[in-house]
């Protein structure tokens, strides 16, 4: 019995059919990789088989890896006319492609650097940059976008792969590259999510992490059906720009602080900081941030990392067993007891991290703080480089 592989493939091949009327798209058949399966072409047009069974080569697109093609022209202008390229940018793309976007950003900015881990979109992208004889502005770099470190640029413009939004917003927005904007493509449920405010349905912590040090704002949406293969879910195009001046607060303390307020996004913060598991896990780290003021810790290692980013497992460990037997229940309600008191004083018992804006958020950040109750070890020292999903998520 045969079945159907989870990532889907599309040949490749087949998008010179679509030249026929789809002038913006540039293609070359590649070399052909595995075995042609007619189950896992997402094309059931006749033509287009006859099309592709006449073909020597055959190049995939995996939707499984987020490659899909935009190939609407007149989005593609759309998207670099709102990015507001000066002819002295260096734009930075990430997940190029066949190079749909990045011929049309090559023509607007002094350089564009492109980040393609997909060795057979380079090979197709070079030949294409270089027919239209703008190889020498286009800097190509063959890693995970996820892996490499940026080079310095003023400007993102991308198509990126949806599987990676949270985590590289993140690595832009909290990362020592400054740059003035990034006009981004993304899965609209996505974009939703990161434009939802106070009292939406769909605010999260995504949007109170990002909204901290950045605007965003909604460009357009963007139909499947301009995309090929054609995925899934419909698209947005958005415009992520960083805020000139920071608030003052811990990154890290704040992120972890939302990691702890949206756990449950819908529960009263009342009720999530009077578990009993939270309340040790605070009192544990206020005792852990006290010492480490008295006696800083040399070097990088660290003990009980969970409790330093405001997070602990599921399951007893032994370090919660240890410091549990440890603390007298007397410790424990007067601990708990300066928590409520916190939260009633600034009137956030009965409100739900749902409907808290970020000043309220930063408000009571700093009345926990003041209190000497922390969320993260502020002696440990921030790591903005590594900035992942976890931190938005």
């Amino acid at each position: 019995m045969l079945f159907k592989q989870k990532s889907v493939r599309t040949h490749f091949s087949g998008l010179i059919f679509f030249q026929n009327y789809q002038r913006n798209l540039w293609v070359k058949p590649s070399h052909r990789y595995g075995k042609y399966n007619e189950e896992d072409d997402d094309d059931k047009d006749p033509k287009l088989r006859n099309t592709k069974e006449n073909q020597l080569d055959h190049f995939y697109l995996y939707k499984s890896k987020g490659q899909h093609l935009l190939t609407n022209t007149r989005i593609l202008d759309a998207i670099v006319r709102r990015s507001n390229i000066k002819p002295t940018d260096t734009v930075l793309e990430i997940g190029p492609g066949t190079g749909n976007l990045t011929v049309k950003l090559l023509e607007a900015a002094e350089k564009v650097v492109a980040v393609e881990v997909d060795k057979r979109m380079v090979d197709v992208l070079h030949k294409r940059v270089a027919e239209n004889g703008l190889q020498e502005r286009l800097n190509v770099i063959c890693k995970d976008a996820m892996k490499v470190e940026f080079p310095q640029f003023d400007l993102v413009v991308a198509n990126i792969p949806y599987g990676i939004s949270s985590p590289l917003i993140a690595k832009l927005v909290y990362g020592r590259n400054p740059f003035r904007s990034a006009t981004l493509l993304l899965q609209k449920e996505f974009a939703r999510r990161l434009l939802a405010e106070p009292g939406d349905a769909d605010f999260n912590r995504l949007a109170v992490n990002v909204n901290l040090v950045a605007d965003v704002e909604f460009v357009m949406d963007v139909s499947k059906r301009e995309f090929l293969p054609c995925p899934k879910v419909d698209s947005s195009v958005v415009i992520i720009r960083p805020k000139p001046e920071l608030p003052d607060v811990n990154l890290n303390e704040w992120r972890a602080f939302t990691r702890t307020c949206f756990g449950k996004k819908n529960k009263t913060l009342g009720a999530t900081f009077k578990q009993k598991k939270k309340v040790m896990q605070l009192l544990k780290l206020a005792k852990t941030t006290s010492l480490n003021k008295e006696n800083p810790p040399t070097g990088n290692n660290y003990e009980c990392d969970e409790y330093y980013d405001g997070k602990y497992e599921d399951g007893d460990t032994d370090g919660e067993e240890c410091f549990a037997s440890s603390t007298s229940d007397l410790e424990m309600n007067l601990f708990k007891e300066k928590i409520v008191g916190i939260l009633r004083k600034g009137g956030f018992e009965d409100k739900r991290p749902s409907k808290v804006s970020n000043e309220d958020l930063l408000h009571l950040l700093s009345l926990f703080n003041q209190a000497g109750i922390y969320f993260h070890d502020h002696v440990k020292p921030n790591d903005l480089g590594n900035a992942n999903a976890a931190y938005l998520s």
